[in-house]
């Protein structure tokens, strides 16, 4: 199965969210290369003033131009919006922190637009980081300035942690990079800090001070107040903005109060909240905790819910949040609570804690799928142990599992339970067919590996071990089962009695391997029809068609098509 770029968990989500994502990402990276370059000035002026021009060269070419400022104009509005459309405003602390440090962009930054890129298209002012510094040192707007450096790149550290925290690497590059978000700014301050006094130096000779003006082609008297009222203006732009979204979401916030639903949480409160919240609004507007880890967008299922009752009263999932809970395989009574906004009165299970552990497993959280299982057992481990201490029992288990559960675990597989002198592996693949071929794949390994395995016992003087498995595929339900607090993930269905019952049919038939016709066909490999044989098996309705396999390393010699396994 084919994935695409909007089934990543990075890119889940509606089209304002990739939007907003895609415009955050070119701002980043414009202010990571301007950050690196203020840094410059730490070492000489040549490398700060020489890569600025290399930036420039790329960033005032009119295309990426218009990229940049459509890229600032998106990511602003849409924050704008979204602070309008929210229910409430509680949320966790970094996501609220994110929200106040992007606000105080706007503050320090159109200041320094006007006066860096206005200046050199309306009055062709030399706007080199010299210039910049020289109009700054050493009034406040130096620490202005610097403190709009550290909000820009904290706000931007927030918001790709957001972004990236659903992948599985992030974690354990978090350490690292952390290193780096303290360095860059921490290198770009130093950079002002030593540029700063050297040109202010050499702005204090009169002498200097004149080739400065000239070169720079300092800006006059006239044309500092013209942009002194631009920035003004652009200044009241943004206040207006801000105000119209604050009345929005007051306006609607009075609005929505004539109309409630009341929510039910299983072993939680009872809540009553304002319609046309999503039902994560109303949890954290009624401070009931609720897991969210992509921020309530979409992108996790983290903040899913088992609806159990009202569940007819919710519209159909939409494309974000049917491919959200497509993705973890979830049962139709399965709901995303940033994704609904209940009208009726709602009974909901929480299926996360806010530890980040996962509730009580529910009934209806079991989930059906059909996979492989294969089921292994020792031969003759009773007689073989007879008279010997415990712990040579327990190392001569632990080192036959140490040979063959690698091959179980190199094919996806896992080990659901051990029992003894044997095991229960499940090959949980995207679907039927790659779980059969895993399986298959899988008992020729083993059979391999107990082969190596065998020839060290026997340099040790000891006897070899003899196997016996049962590969079967069919219907499972995968879920957590055990008390409160203790329950673990395992598997039950007819698929596992079937295959145990197998594996209990080598003993007789002295083969290493019964594999049921059913498998073998979802594998899509061929077989001689003739070498199938039908076992009545003891708790099993219906007689099941099986291959006996002498040795199960020798599968790929017996069974046609085998290279079908190795493609899959």
């Amino acid at each position: 199965m084919r994935v695409t770029a909007l089934d990543n968990a990075l890119w889940r989500g509606g089209w304002t969210t990739r939007l907003r994502i895609g415009s955050g990402l070119v701002l980043f990276t414009f202010a990571f290369f301007h950050f690196i370059n203020i840094g410059l000035g730490l070492f000489h002026t040549d490398y700060l003033h020489g890569m600025q021009d290399g930036r420039q060269a790329i960033t005032r070419n009119n295309l990426i131009s218009a990229l940049f400022y459509a890229a600032l104009f998106v990511h602003a509005g849409l924050a704008l919006a979204s602070i309008a459309q929210r229910r409430t405003l509680r949320m966790p602390i970094g996501s609220a922190l994110q929200i106040v440090l992007g606000l105080l962009i706007p503050l320090q930054l159109i200041s320094h637009i006007v006066q860096t890129r206005v200046a050199h298209e309306i009055y062709d002012v030399n706007d080199e980081m010299g210039y910049i510094i020289v109009l700054m040192w050493p009034n406040s707007a130096i620490w202005m300035q610097s403190l709009l450096l550290l909000i820009v790149w904290v706000h931007g550290c927030i918001g790709l942690h957001m972004w990236l925290r659903l992948t599985h690497w992030w974690r354990n590059t978090v350490p690292y990079l952390i290193g780096l978000a303290v360095f860059i700014p921490s290198f770009a301050l130093a950079g002002l800090l030593t540029e700063g006094r050297r040109i202010w130096s050499d702005f204090s000779d009169e002498f200097l001070r004149e080739q400065y003006v000239e070169h720079y082609n300092w800006p006059s008297p006239e044309a500092f107040q013209t942009m002194f009222s631009i920035k003004d203006n652009a200044l009241i732009a943004f206040w207006f903005a801000l105000g119209a979204t604050a009345l929005f979401y007051v306006g609607r916030k009075l609005w929505r109060r004539r109309h409630s639903v009341r929510i039910t949480y299983a072993r939680g409160p009872e809540v009553v909240a304002e319609k046309g919240m999503t039902l994560l609004e109303i949890s954290q507007a009624s401070g009931v905790p609720h897991t969210a880890l992509c921020g309530g967008k979409g992108r996790c299922t983290t903040c899913r819910v088992i609806v159990e009752d009202g569940a007819d009263s919710l519209p159909p999932a939409g494309d974000v949040e049917a491919r959200s809970l497509a993705a973890v395989g979830a049962s139709g009574q399965t709901r995303l609570a940033c994704q609904i906004r209940p009208t009726e009165p709602l009974t909901v299970f929480r299926v996360f804690r806010p530890d980040g552990g996962r509730n009580r497993g529910h009934a209806s959280q079991g989930q059906e799928r059909q996979l492989a299982v294969l089921f292994l057992d020792m031969r003759g481990f009773t007689a073989r142990t007879t008279g010997q201490l415990p712990y040579d029992i327990v190392f001569l288990l632990n080192r036959f599992f140490d040979a063959i559960v690698p091959a179980i675990t190199a094919e996806g597989g896992v080990v659901d339970k051990y029992m003894g002198d044997g095991l229960l592996a499940v090959f949980e693949k995207r679907d039927a067919s790659s779980s059969a071929h895993a399986g298959l794949k899988a008992a020729i390994d083993i059979s391999r590996a107990l082969d190596r395995f065998n020839e060290q016992l026997e340099a040790e003087g000891s006897p070899r071990i003899r196997i016996g498995m049962g590969l079967h595929l069919g219907d499972l339900v995968l879920g957590e089962i055990g008390a409160a607090g203790h329950a673990s993930r395992t598997i039950i269905g007819d698929a596992v009695n079937v295959a145990s019952r197998l594996e209990s049919e080598t003993k007789a038939l002295g083969v290493e391997l019964l594999v049921s016709d059913e498998l073998i066909q979802a594998a899509d490999v061929a077989i001689n029809p003739d070498e199938v044989r039908l076992f009545q098996l003891r708790g099993v309705t219906q007689p099941v068609p099986a291959l006996p396999v002498a040795r199960a390393s020798d599968l790929d010699q017996s069974v046609h098509g085998m290279e079908h396994i190795y493609s899959g």
